[in-house]
């Protein structure tokens, strides 16, 4: 009795046969041809005698996949070819005359008629004259649902939606009609159980109640809310069936995340070596939102410790008030420097795009440079103007950035010197067929003042580095004393151009100029230096090492610069 059903069971394990198919088309037309293919599907036979007890599916099947694309005249031929145990199923179709399309009627009736929520786009292809294409027509009443679900239409419903095909004439009518119904609107906003104060929750609604129903402001308030760094779950929903007449509540069920984080991370680059960094944010700490953390930055030349405290404003996603103070050591190419700062920033976001950040800040630096030395005092307002526009992601194929900044300090009023700087830079990335790619950097810098020798270097201008004129060493470019140190420039000019060209995926080599220097004068000698890099995007962002060297000054030699980052 054992025998029989191991038998049956090496049956049902068999592995399946699969034969061959092969389409062909009179006259040629791949689309038709990949559409009998995804009709028919794969064959499964292991015969010539299991396949022809397939003709009759694949017949129909042939059939229909030509009536979609518009060809209602065709005439299959089906045979098969290949030995017993590897067949074929071959099918040959003669196509015939195309139905063409004669009358298009899309009707949109009710309160949603002429209004943008149903301004809605036809194909290229659903016109009088035009084959016809089944895809096309259910794009249309596809287009027709989602424009309703999006706009708040919930009582929609179609009058008529009908496709009549006339083989015998070879056209095709289209009559669509639809009834949009009113639209509904969003009601009140209500929150799951949360530490955060509704008026804090309040100003990330991206509308007011009443306003009709639109399903991106609901996806904009669940993104917004996602994106505050408050919560590690958020769901927004409108439900319909809890409406009240026309209007939805809005429910918001949120999720706090844990307020404290802490991070650890590290890098090299020729210009300051390895680093080191450590941070420690305190997401949240009242039911105001309020923020706190600190970091601190380790390399050779250069230790930083810096603490903020931070209130969102309205809206909270793209305003804030911050506070911080910070402590700064830099010790480069004979410039030290020892200078603490505290102050405030008001961060917006404005709707051109432009991120403004307007600044007031107070800072004692002690320096030496060269041969000279000094303890500045400074009270600083500032105005920054920062945008950045790309294709997204780590490695975007195209963009720019711009950043505009204005600083300035009035002698007697704590500071103990006038100055006013101002500093642009401007970035742009191209791609063109898809290969190559062509960066470009320009940055100025200005500083006015009666007291140059006062000012302390880190409001003075020095060239040279990775992210400047490379074939110098950092900071290594700019006005010299009578000892032949480097003590920084009044005016700041560099420049980029790159060609970048990708010969493996993530994988690009470059050559490049870069000229400029940091002067005293708008007549001084500029500099330029050439090179050839290699780039990988790699998956925490581009890395990039370059190998330059100096037209301008020959005896330089070559240099080697490795760093990594976003190019824009």
């Amino acid at each position: 009795m054992a025998r029989p059903k191991i038998l049956l069971g090496l049956i049902l394990l068999a592995p399946t046969a699969w034969a061959d198919l092969e389409v062909q088309v009179e006259p040629a037309n791949r689309a038709v041809k990949a559409n009998i293919e995804a009709y028919v599907g794969p064959v499964e036979a292991g015969s010539r005698e299991e396949l022809r007890r397939l003709f009759d599916h694949a017949d129909e099947q042939a059939t229909l996949a030509a009536q979609a694309l518009g060809f209602y005249h065709s005439r299959n031929y089906l045979r098969f070819s290949g030995t017993e145990d590897d067949p074929t199923l071959i099918i040959r179709v003669d196509l015939g005359t195309s139905v063409r399309l004669n009358k298009i009627n899309v009707d949109i009736q009710g309160e949603g008629k002429g209004t943008d929520a149903f301004a809605l786009k036809l194909p290229e292809n659903l016109a009088p004259g035009k084959r016809l294409n089944h895809d096309n027509y259910e794009s249309i009443k596809t287009q027709i649902n989602n424009r309703a679900l999006r706009y708040g239409y919930f009582s929609g419903q179609y009058l008529q939606h009908q496709l009549l095909v006339n083989p015998d004439a070879n056209q095709a009518d289209v009559d669509i009609a639809y009834l949009t119904g009113q639209r509904y609107k969003l009601g009140e906003v209500t929150y799951s159980d949360t530490i955060f104060s509704d008026d804090l929750l309040n100003r990330f609604i991206p509308f007011e109640p009443g306003v009709p129903y639109d399903a991106e402001l609901v996806g904009q308030f669940n993104r917004d809310l996602l994106s505050s760094g408050y919560f590690n779950g958020v769901q927004v929903i409108a439900p319909v069936d809890q409406a009240v007449g026309d209007v939805i509540p809005v429910q918001v069920s949120l999720t706090e995340r844990d307020p404290h984080s802490l991070g650890f991370g590290g890098g090299f680059s020729t210009d300051v070596g390895v680093r080191t960094k450590a941070t420690w944010d305190q997401h949240w700490l009242n039911p105001q939102g309020h923020s706190r953390g600190a970091s601190a930055e380790l390399s050779l030349p250069r230790q930083e410790v810096t603490a903020f405290y931070q209130v969102p404003l309205d809206p909270p996603l793209t305003s804030n008030l911050r506070y911080f103070v910070g402590w700064q050591h830099e010790d480069i190419d004979d410039v030290e420097t020892r200078s603490v700062a505290a102050g405030a920033e008001l961060r917006k976001r404005l709707d051109s795009g432009w991120e403004r950040v307007l600044g007031l800040r107070v800072q004692n630096e002690i320096f030496s440079l060269g041969d000279d030395s000094g303890n500045s005092t400074l009270l600083i307002p500032s105005l920054a103007l920062q945008r950045t526009k790309t294709s997204g992601g780590i490695d975007p194929a195209q963009g720019y950035s711009m950043l505009f900044d204005v600083q300035g300090a009035k002698k007697g009023i704590i500071s103990t010197v006038d100055f006013a700087r101002v500093t642009g830079q401007v970035k742009g990335l191209y791609t063109v067929f898809d290969r190559h790619r062509l960066l470009s950097r320009l940055q100025l810098g200005a500083v006015a003042t009666n007291d140059f020798s006062n000012i302390p270097p880190s409001l003075r201008f020095f060239a040279g580095g990775d992210q400047s004129i490379r074939g110098y060493g950092y900071q290594t470019l700019s006005p010299v004393d009578s000892t032949g140190e480097n003590v920084g420039g009044r005016y700041l000019i560099t420049s980029t151009m790159e060609y970048q060209y990708e010969f493996i995926e993530n994988w690009r080599t470059a050559t490049f100029v870069d000229y400029g220097n940091a002067v005293d004068s708008l007549t001084d000698p500029l500099k330029t230096s050439v090179g050839l890099g290699i780039r990988w995007v790699s998956p925490i962002g581009p890395l990039r090492v370059d190998v330059a060297r100096s037209l301008s000054d020959p005896d330089e030699g070559f240099r080697i610069h490795f760093s990594m980052g976003p190019e824009l």
